[in-house]
């Protein structure tokens, strides 16, 4: 053995492109960005939300959902890293939202059919309380991903999980970026070939339902760290950047043709139920080419996106505000759970419900689902 060799190589996954890349020749960022890499191979990431509709962390049914969640992930083969939010839903409910990591797909199965939360999950009493539950699974092979941090020191989401590590990044900087960064994108464009219709309205409340998602659904998880910002990176954040975010939002939720099919806007919890200064959104779009759209040419993303990068150039490595995310391509197929929940909760308005009895296991299904009926 060479006592001298160094560490094994960040594990990533590539493939000679047939498509061309978004990058400008010659391109050099404006700021410094960093992307998520680890130290053995991870094939597939998995990223599981486990939500809690009507009552906010602070309520006593939301702590106690918050205090079993806990407990549940301690159990074997748990999830690598979770955090605590809270939400008014695309409803307009509060929520509880626990979003879980894992990069084994095998522990995070193990977990899910052998864990005291499969238990409490398939009793025939979820459905008939008076709150409801949902469980949006992301299973996303390793190339159909991509993340982005302004800050290689602060680890959130997925870069809470072991054997991590941020490394500096050339492709950012310019629309078309994100693409780029997705493996896969390099020999798939991926269309979704699909897009979801509105069914008829159907009875949800005291119903177990799932949604068979369709080929190509893009879901983003995008955040801001000012917890332990200087009071005026604070203050400018607060009053000025976050006014354009909410604008975007505001955005995306409002129009139907951007292809955001839904958005949640998520406050970081402490154990004991205080807010952090910490934000991040989940949206959930039809494609990637529906997100990109809105990024690249749209009045309310480019406020942003100049704003940030104003602010870098400003305070350059003293820079304290934390923005950063990750996005999923996800390939079809795979289930969303709603138990007791609004007819309008995440999936559940756009595509066709699998419903299913309580006594009964979930059926193993392709992607029939899918289909606008």
């Amino acid at each position: 053995m060479d006592g001298n060799a160094g560490p094994p190589p960040l594990f990533h996954v590539s493939y000679p492109r047939r498509i061309p890349a978004r990058a400008p020749e010659n391109h050099v960022p404006a700021a410094p960005r960093f992307s998520l890499r680890w130290r053995h191979a991870v094939p597939t990431l998995v990223s599981d939300y486990f939500g809690l509709q009507g009552a906010g962390q602070a309520d006593a049914k939301g702590h106690e959902f918050v205090s079993r969640m806990s407990q549940w992930f301690s159990e074997p083969n748990g999830p690598s890293a979770y955090e605590i939010t809270t939400c008014i839903d695309e409803t307009g409910r509060p929520a509880t939202v626990v979003l879980a990591y894992w990069t084994s797909p095998s522990a995070h199965a193990a977990w899910s059919t052998g864990s005291s939360w499969r238990v409490w999950w398939e009793d025939a009493a979820r459905p008939t309380e008076d709150v409801g539950y949902w469980r949006e699974h992301l299973m996303c092979p390793y190339d159909r991903h991509e993340t982005i941090y302004s800050d290689p020191n602060y680890r959130v989401g997925l870069a809470r999980t072991p054997n991590s590590e941020l490394v500096p990044i050339t492709t950012n900087g310019y629309f078309g970026a994100a693409r780029d960064r997705i493996p896969l994108s390099a020999v798939d464009d991926l269309q979704a070939p699909v897009r979801p219709s509105t069914p008829p309205a159907r009875r949800t409340a005291g119903a177990r339902l799932a949604v068979t998602i369709p080929h190509n659904l893009t879901v983003l998880r995008s955040g801001q760290f000012w917890h332990n910002s200087d009071p005026e990176q604070a203050a400018d954040y607060e009053q000025n950047l976050r006014v354009k975010l909410d604008r975007g939002m505001d955005y995306l939720e409002q129009t139907p043709d951007s292809g955001c099919l839904y958005l949640r806007r998520l406050t970081n919890m402490s154990e004991d139920g205080t807010p952090r200064r910490e934000t991040s959104i989940q949206a959930v779009f039809t494609s990637l080419a529906d997100l990109e759209s809105w990024a690249a040419v749209h009045e309310t993303h480019l406020a942003i996106y100049r704003h940030a990068i104003a602010m870098k150039r400003r305070y350059g490595e003293h820079r304290d505000v934390v923005t950063w995310h990750e996005l999923f391509v996800l390939p079809g197929g795979t289930l969303f759970e709603y138990l007791n929940c609004a007819e309008n909760t995440g999936m559940l308005p756009y595509l066709p419900h699998l419903g299913r009895s309580p006594e009964f296991p979930l059926p193993h299904v392709g992607n029939t689902g899918s289909r606008p009926s």
